[in-house]
């Protein structure tokens, strides 16, 4: 239960793109307990929607923990405009999820995609602290997206940059920096992807072949995260999974992903329609909300 009174301040803000943005919120708890792979559910406003977002960093000794957020539905978009340093969240629950398995290999490849670049820089820093050899593969549609190149570059041995239109890095989604990995390094253990579902699914599928051990992780639907509601519920291989607390991270070559991305869309239209009930109110506010941007594909990191 959220304690009476408490709430979390943001102590720094930084915009990406008219979409994406990052927060700093101050919560020494949270930040000494967080560890790779994990996510927190925020809540904005006492009258607002839950949100699972992964935790992108944390630092211990700031006591604070880092989300990267898109805005592509309403809750997010309110947070774009309301959440400024100094200001407040209501709620955030955490850290939530079983953290990623770090160790035990000796080299290992880590893909994020879009927004999903954000969280996995925690598992790359936490593969290098290990001892292992990273290779990061980082994509995004072109160089005005890219972000958080050289923080990557601090913690990854070889960093592969892709672009959809080749204006940074090699042309291409991050599945040709796979190829150009693997062909490169046939001592390859394992791969860590976090992005898109159609992504991870096609992270899967290219490390298939050489049967390379491929983690991901899941982003479906999200309620209460305790796995009470069901709604997070993912199959991999006959069994059924709820991502909250059995995940989020998953056996790739095992996630139904078809199915995955299904769920994902079964509520378009009610996402749709609480965007436009959200932009008609700011207009009549005269707060001058953004019109919608074209979506970059569901982020991993905002349910």
């Amino acid at each position: 239960m959220q304690p009476e009174n408490t709430s979390f301040e943001i102590v720094a803000r930084e915009d990406f793109s008219d979409v994406t943005f990052l927060l700093e919120v101050k919560h020494p708890m949270l930040a000494r307990a967080a560890k790779a792979g994990q996510f927190v559910i925020v809540m904005e406003r006492e009258e607002g929607e839950r949100i699972p977002l992964t935790i992108a960093d944390f630092d211990r000794d700031a006591g604070t923990i880092t989300l990267v957020i898109q805005a592509v539905g309403k809750t997010t978009r309110e947070m774009q405009q309301n959440c400024r340093v100094g200001t407040t969240l209501f709620a955030v629950v955490g850290p939530m999820g079983i953290p990623s398995h770090i160790g035990g290999k000796k080299k290992v490849v880590c893909v994020g995609g879009g927004l999903g670049v954000a969280p996995i820089f925690p598992q790359a820093r936490a593969w290098k602290e290990s001892g292992a050899y990273v290779i990061g593969i980082l994509g995004f549609r072109n160089r005005g997206l890219v972000f958080w190149e050289e923080k990557f570059r601090a913690v990854c041995d070889e960093l592969i940059l892709c672009t959809d239109d080749g204006s940074a890095g090699i042309k291409g989604l991050v599945t040709e920096g796979i190829k150009q990995a693997v062909a490169k390094h046939a001592d390859i253990e394992e791969l860590v992807a976090i992005g898109p579902p159609v992504m991870m699914k096609g992270c899967a599928e290219a490390t298939r072949p050489h049967k390379i051990r491929t983690m991901v992780s899941l982003n479906p639907v999200m309620v209460d995260g305790t796995g009470m509601c069901g709604g997070c519920r993912v199959k991999i291989g006959d069994i059924v999974k709820f991502a909250c607390v059995d995940g989020p991270d998953f056996d790739g070559h095992l996630v139904d992903f078809d199915d995955l991305m299904s769920r994902l869309g079964r509520y378009k239209v009610a996402e749709k329609e609480a965007l436009e009930r959200f932009q008609e109110s700011c207009r009549i506010r005269g707060d001058g909300a953004p019109e919608p941007a074209a979506a970059l594909d569901r982020p991993s990191t905002d349910g």
